[in-house]
């Protein structure tokens, strides 16, 4: 209890950027602020304010150190309310993450509303075409696209996409449209140079089917990819949200359906299972609704 006191002191200076304001918040007196902080220093081992006669300001240490023991003192007061069984509100720190384009196209719109309705809770999102180490990088939910390796967290599908191979109607006008796999051979393939990306493309349902491309064009990101075969350039594989918009507009068709793979599941993913904070269960109770709902993944 002694340690979970000091957090929450360490908490209130870092909040109000002094012990004194800190001190009277807390009914305390400044001195007893400012050992109970030494005190946490001295067990961690670090700085965690730089002080002066001016500014007290968070260490890069105490940075740190601060969003945990917010979210410790998040999980101990909900624990507590559960107990009593009493409505918990969410609040706190959600981290999330998702590949750069899914988390553009479709996870800023349910953030913002999400934030809309919670007014207490703050979104990190970390949007990189990585898998990100959730545990590691201390992420609450992540948007997973592929098939999962077996694990403790639990995981809700709300959607699924097919890999396709898309072209520009100028280009197909041009160039012809592949008939199958082997006639990639003889079209410009632009590709991305990402973790995902590859040269050996698997077709047909058992992904038997193996062709190797030879692009001349690689880009950093997929919007880069699919921004040259809006252009005419060539071909490219993408997943199909990612050029679902384009789809529709007409700026992008689709070849080789025969062809394709299973489509590959989307799924919500957090390590916490039934123990999910408030702010966890209720974000994704609403990213599960607006995605399920998405034309353009189910």
């Amino acid at each position: 209890m002694a340690k979970l006191e000091a957090m929450q002191t360490f908490v209130k200076v870092a909040e109000t950027s002094s012990f004194a304001e800190a001190a009277r918040q807390l009914h305390m007196s400044p001195p007893a602020v400012t050992r109970a902080v030494s005190a946490l220093e001295d067990q961690i081992g670090t700085r965690l304010f730089t002080r002066t006669t001016r500014v007290v300001r968070l260490t890069e240490a105490g940075s740190r150190y601060f969003e945990d023991c917010r979210k410790i003192l998040a999980d101990v007061a909900e624990a507590e309310a559960a107990a009593s069984g009493s409505y918990v509100r969410p609040t706190g720190v959600l981290h999330l993450t998702a590949s750069v384009l899914f988390g553009q196209q479709f996870m800023v719109p349910i953030l913002t509303e999400f934030l809309g309705e919670n007014p207490d809770v703050t979104i990190r999102a970390l949007f990189v075409d990585r898998v990100v180490n959730m545990v590691d990088e201390g992420v609450d939910v992540a948007i997973r696209i592929g098939h999962l390796p077996d694990s403790s967290q639990t995981a809700i599908l709300v959607g699924k996409v097919r890999q396709v191979v898309c072209g520009a109607p100028a280009y197909f006008a041009a160039q012809g449209i592949p008939q199958k796999p082997a006639d990639l051979a003889r079209h410009s393939i632009t590709t991305a140079t990402g973790s995902f990306a590859s040269l050996g493309w698997r077709f047909g349902q058992d992904q038997k089917q193996r062709v190797h491309v030879t692009p001349r064009l690689f880009c950093s990101t997929y919007d880069a990819v699919i921004r040259a075969t809006l252009e005419g350039w060539g071909l490219a594989r993408v997943l199909s949200y990612q050029i679902g918009e384009h789809l529709v507009a007409g700026r992008l068709q689709t070849v080789l359906a025969d062809f394709e793979q299973e489509p590959l599941p989307i799924q919500i993913v957090h390590p916490e299972g039934r123990r999910a904070s408030a702010k966890v269960r209720a974000f994704i109770d609403l990213a599960v609704d607006r995605l399920r709902a998405n034309r353009l993944i189910n």
